[in-house]
C-alpha cells in the first residue's frame, strides 16, 4: 500500500459527478484538481451496507473540506453507471457533492496497494497534499466503517505545518 511520503499514482478513470439527466459523467484524472489537497478514499462495492453510510458523511461535511481547499474524491470497482443506479436509488446519495471514481480495471487501486484479494477495494483513505505527496493513509476492515471527522481533523493538523500533540483539535495549541 502506498503510505505517507509516497506520489499518489496517476489515473484517468470515468466517474458519477451528479444524477442531472445529462451532466451525470466526467473524466477525472490525477491532474483534473492539481495543486489542491485531495481525499481519496476507497469503498469495497456500491449497494452494500457500510459504504453509504460513510458517502453520506463526507458529503456532510464537504464544506468543511471546501473551506480547507480540499476535493474529496470517493472510488470502487464499480462503474460509473452503478454508481448512477446506486445515487438514484437511494436519497440520502443522489446529491452527493464529490465524484464517485469508478476504478473498473481496477488500476488506480492496484497502484494504490487497495485492492483487496477478492478483487473488491479495501476501505483505504488518502489524504494528499498539493504536491501529489500522501501525508496520511488508513486501511480499515471492510466491515469497519471511517471516522470521517477524524480524516478531517487529521486533515487540519496536516495543514497546520507544524507538530501536533495526540488529541489534537483546531483550535488547540501546536507544539
Amino acid at each position: 500500500m502506498i503510505t505517507v511520503g509516497d506520489h499518489f499514482p496517476s489515473f484517468e478513470v470515468n466517474a458519477c459527478v451528479s444524477t442531472e439527466a445529462g451532466k451525470e459523467f466526467a473524466t477525472i484524472d490525477h491532474k483534473t484538481h492539481e495543486g489542491k489537497w485531495r481525499i481519496v478514499f476507497f469503498w469495497p462495492m456500491d449497494f452494500t451496507s457500510v459504504c453509504p453510510t460513510e458517502l453520506v458523511a463526507f458529503g456532510a461535511l464537504e464544506s468543511a473540506f471546501v473551506e480547507r481547499g480540499t476535493q474529496v474524491l470517493g472510488a470502487s470497482i464499480d462503474t460509473e453507471y452503478v454508481h448512477l443506479a446506486w445515487r438514484q436509488s437511494r436519497a440520502d446519495l443522489a446529491d452527493l457533492p464529490f465524484p464517485l471514481l469508478a476504478d473498473t480495471k481496477r488500476e488506480l487501486s492496484v497502484a494504490c496497494g487497495a485492492l483487496a484479494e477478492d478483487g473488491t477495494a479495501h476501505r483505504a483513505t488518502f489524504i494528499i497534499d498539493p504536491d501529489n505527496v500522501v501525508q496520511f493513509a488508513m486501511v480499515t476492515s471492510g466491515d469497519v466503517g471511517r471516522n470521517v471527522g477524524e480524516v478531517l481533523r487529521v486533515l487540519d493538523a496536516l495543514q497546520t505545518g507544524e507538530s501536533t500533540p495526540c488529541g489534537w483539535a483546531p483550535g488547540d495549541a501546536t507544539l
